[in-house]
């Protein structure tokens, strides 16, 4: 498992941006590498898969989703997505 992201992750917003009426914990795909890999495309979509917002961010504004368990000894890097 890693932290890394990578186009077509899930992810989760760690902060509000309430300029833009994303918040904390709305959940987004990678859609874009931006800046060599400084800042990421994230779009996000209601529930009928219909985007409403896409949005440049930064690594430390995002994390990376998992779906299966951890492996043994996994260490999540601060800092980062």
């Amino acid at each position: 498992m890693s932290n890394t992201v990578k186009l077509l992750n899930v992810v989760a917003l760690t902060a509000d941006l309430p300029r833009y009426n994303v918040w904390r914990g709305q959940v987004g795909t990678i859609v874009e590498t931006l800046a060599n890999g400084t800042a990421f495309e994230v779009e996000f979509s209601d529930r009928n898969g219909r985007t409403h917002k896409s949005l440049g961010l930064r690594p430390e504004q995002i994390m990376v989703l998992h779906f299966q368990p951890a492996s043994p000894g996994f260490k999540p890097e601060r800092g980062t997505a």
